[in-house]
């Protein structure tokens, strides 16, 4: 479901990060997300919009500096994630 709306829990889960995290992404604007009643919510399809957008930053970033290898884990994490939202 293209519009579903995810939690804060969700989304850390997705990216494999801690909430904490996740909760100082979304606070600073750095992840795409909105409050409803004082707690964060995303939609499933701008969260996986953004992963892609910074898969693409990426790999972008490590051709132009040669480091394309040193990115890849990250790449790779981001790609499961893009795979996991279906």
């Amino acid at each position: 479901m293209a519009d579903e709306i995810l939690t804060i829990r969700e989304v850390a889960e997705l990216l494999k990060i801690n909430e904490k995290t996740a909760y100082k992404l979304a606070s600073a604007g750095k992840i795409p997300g909105f409050k409803v009643g004082g707690s964060w919510r995303f939609q499933r399809q701008e969260i996986a919009n953004w992963i892609k957008r910074k898969v693409e930053e990426q790999q972008g970033a490590a051709g132009a500096h040669d480091e394309r290898s040193r990115h890849l884990p990250k790449i790779r994490c981001a790609q499961a994630a893009i795979g996991r939202l279906g």
